[in-house]
């Protein structure tokens, strides 16, 4: 008895990978930048993955309606509020592009960035991660903190963490094969992705305010996280 063989997933030159929980002000703003960026890139090479983190607003409707009309939109639903970090691990388990895009989905961290990434990564990059210049619309306190966090982080860790950088990162797939080879359950990724190594190179940029809605990142989530 034969049957048909099972067909290989499509493999992108590009995918971006968006971790969402509740996001419904957000995404429809979210996916025309995205989708406009990537045109604007790799023509139509391109995936869009969009995972729900257990959202209680219209997320995961719009999310669902977004990939029925749009054959780049990769949908992926998680059972319940797992965290930023997992929720982007789901994401990346399951894209299948050459270039992974990260990127969170209040649009502080600018899509129009994705070009001059794309070309740091042809002159040999493999990560490409941004290093804020500055934070608009971020408070005196979540400023002062954030930059206390991420040098006490430099100062205490073997690994040389770059400073004011975030998740916000184009990667090899090299690189993601290698992240995720590696069997921490507990994960910090932009860590993670430092010490796995390969070339890496910053990008300068300024940080935007968000787009809509509220940070999902209130003071007891950042204390838990750090």
């Amino acid at each position: 008895m034969t049957s048909d063989p099972i067909p290989l997933s499509p493999k992108y030159r590009l995918s971006v990978v968006v971790p969402c929980y509740n996001e419904e002000e957000v995404l429809q703003e979210l996916h025309r930048r995205l989708t406009a960026a990537c045109r604007d890139v790799v023509d139509e090479d391109y995936e869009i993955v969009l995972v729900n983190d257990g959202s209680r607003d219209k997320t995961w409707p719009m999310i669902r309606a977004m990939s029925d009309l749009d054959p780049h939109v990769v949908a992926v639903n998680l059972s319940r509020n797992h965290g930023h970090q997992l929720a982007l691990t789901a994401g990346l388990s399951v894209c299948v592009g050459d270039r992974i895009l990260i990127i969170d989905a209040d649009l502080q961290d600018p899509p129009e960035l994705l070009g001059d990434m794309m070309d740091l990564a042809d002159q040999g990059a493999d990560v490409v991660y941004g290093q804020r210049v500055s934070r608009a619309g971020e408070s005196w306190f979540k400023k002062v903190t954030a930059v206390g966090f991420y040098r006490f982080l430099k100062l205490m860790s073997d690994v040389d963490i770059p400073l004011d950088s975030g998740d916000f990162r184009l990667i090899s797939r090299r690189a993601l094969d290698t992240l995720l080879s590696m069997p921490e359950q507990f994960r910090f990724i932009r860590g993670m992705v430092t010490w796995i190594g390969y070339k890496q190179v910053p990008l300068p940029y300024d940080r935007a305010e968000r787009f809509a809605g509220v940070t999902k990142d209130p003071v007891k989530k950042m204390i838990r996280f750090s």
